[in-house]
């Protein structure tokens, strides 16, 4: 099953000027980054959201992850954080999160092309071009088809949370 998507999302103005993000394999990321990256995904997924996971499954520090970070200028708090996986076949985005204070602010978009382009250098490396998958909560569905991807299959609960799996087909 697919769905038309829409054209991709642009940051606003303000988000592509002040934002600033990194892609970094665990190894890369110091202390206060990792112990901010935690902390973030526990406070969004586990306590705001309710769904209690097993957050720490062994892969953040796979060699080939790469963590992307969100910063806005002036403010020297993490603000995003999603990691790209390495799955073989196709690489997968996952563990897309905004702080409370940067959501409405335009700063998912710059997060998402830092993702994209994270997938980009990893499948340069390997001399591929492979697929990117991610598992979309369902209400983000249209976000995500703003960046090429659709949907690829039935609606399933991850957790109590209901998600639709997508692909963002390049190779």
């Amino acid at each position: 099953m697919t769905e038309s998507t829409p054209p991709t999302p642009q940051a606003r103005p303000e988000a592509r000027t002040e934002a600033r993000t990194a892609a970094s394999p665990f190894a890369d990321l110091d202390v206060h980054t990792a112990y901010a990256a935690w902390k973030l995904r526990q406070d969004v997924f586990v306590v705001e959201q309710r769904d209690p996971y097993d957050d720490l499954d062994g892969r953040d520090t796979e060699p080939a992850t790469r963590h992307v970070t969100l910063h806005v200028a002036g403010d020297e708090r993490l603000l995003g954080i999603a990691r790209v996986l390495d799955d073989g076949a196709e690489l997968r985005i996952g563990r897309v999160v905004l702080h409370p204070d940067a959501r409405g602010r335009g700063l998912s978009a710059p997060l998402m092309h830092a993702c994209l382009e994270a997938c980009e250098a990893l499948d340069a490396e390997a001399g591929l071009r492979r697929d990117v998958v991610l598992g979309a909560q369902s209400p983000l569905v249209g976000f995500y088809g703003g960046f090429g991807f659709v949907v690829d299959g039935e609606e399933y609960l991850d957790g109590h949370i209901p998600h639709r799996p997508m692909r963002l087909a390049r190779g």
